[in-house]
């Protein structure tokens, strides 16, 4: 079994706390993907389950093993960085079999191993090359194949494919699901683009400030963000969120955001209480002005083929439509907005926690 079990992890720079007690269960074979923003402490986290960091406090687990005090070779933990970490002087095929020759392996046991692990990653021809001979995907491939070649019983990946361009980042992607899926290796993967995060893994991790603000399926951070930071980071484009006051003075609940009143259905906030609504632009669609909920100002539109991105101004706030290919829009005109009421998250506008429905 290769899972990992990290209970009440602690990691101190000095007097600085950079990581707050964090418990996690990594089960064998799953995917899990760390994602915030810079400084949330993903990397840290990642490098101590390498054993580049030392831990502070807490536990670390690995295959039911206790590894705190393990230096990372003895962890059977394989790590893909940033930058390739490639040996220039050295052809691809002795890249990747460099570990095995390490570990007294024969020449002709790792020119097997190689030959199979190029053929995994489709970068056979490029064997006799060396790293500087290939393009940036074509390296990222060989570090993988560097990581592959040995077996572990843990892949780590740190932020891989952030030196990539849109579209080596997107192909990088599928290689490293379809490498997933062939495998079942447990891993471990870090990043700051969550669209990555969420096409990727099993299981998505949210962390900030060192600590674990939410956990689980993508589809679920997605549908049901415990607060409105999770609800901003994950989705792309951004959840819109607008700060209202909840009117109670007619009855049922209404959230009233500048001259706009939107009702609430049964949402457990008192009369008066300053909450923040969101909606994801994807859910905002154009309707006729007799159904329509919201009236923003169309201020510029991003025709993107499969969809049209319209920039608003909401009652003085910018909103984000993500609307029909063919839909007619005009610079400076109104819009006229619909939605599904299901599709509306809210959140205390003070914790930022999300509101439930009573």
């Amino acid at each position: 079994m290769a899972e990992i079990k990290l209970e009440k992890i602690v990691k101190d720079y000095g007097p600085v706390r950079a990581i707050h007690g964090v418990d996690l269960h990594v089960r064998d074979g799953e995917f899990v993907a760390f994602v915030g923003p810079s400084g949330c402490g993903k990397s840290t986290m990642l490098r101590m389950i390498a054993g580049l960091e030392t831990i502070s406090g807490g536990t670390l687990q690995i295959g039911g093993k206790v590894v705190n005090d393990i230096e990372p070779r003895g962890r059977d933990v394989a790590m893909v960085f940033q930058d390739y970490a490639l040996y220039p002087h050295m052809t691809n095929a002795d890249n990747i079999g460099f570990g095995l020759k390490m570990r007294g392996w024969k020449a002709k046991d790792i020119a097997l191993r190689v030959a199979e692990t190029a053929r995994i990653l489709q970068i056979e021809p490029y064997l006799d090359r060396r790293p500087g001979q290939l393009s940036g995907g074509q390296r990222q491939r060989v570090a993988m194949g560097r990581a592959i070649v040995r077996e572990p019983s843990v892949f780590l990946f740190d932020e891989p494919l952030s030196n990539l361009d849109a579209k080596l980042r997107v192909e990088m992607r599928t290689q490293i699901k379809r490498l997933h899926a062939m495998l079942g290796t447990t891993t471990v993967y870090v990043t700051h683009d969550q669209t990555e995060a969420m096409t990727l893994a099993d299981r998505v991790v949210v962390l900030r400030g060192g600590h674990i603000v939410q956990e689980g399926p993508p589809i679920e951070l997605y549908e049901k963000p415990n607060c409105r930071f999770v609800g901003e980071f994950i989705g792309s484009p951004q959840m819109n969120v607008f700060g209202g006051v909840v009117d109670r003075s007619g009855g049922a609940p209404r959230l009233r955001i500048g001259e706009t009143a939107l009702d609430l259905g049964e949402i457990a906030a008192f009369d008066g209480t300053r909450i923040d609504l969101g909606i994801r632009p994807e859910h905002l669609e154009r309707t006729d002005s007799d159904k329509s909920l919201l009236h923003p100002m169309v201020e510029v539109f991003e025709p993107l083929g499969s969809d049209t991105m319209a920039i608003c101004n909401f009652e003085g706030q910018e909103m984000t439509a993500r609307l029909d290919p063919k839909v007619s829009l005009r610079p400076n005109a109104p819009i006229h907005l619909g939605f599904d009421p299901a599709n509306l998250h809210f959140f205390d506008s003070e914790s930022g926690q999300r509101l439930s429905e009573v």
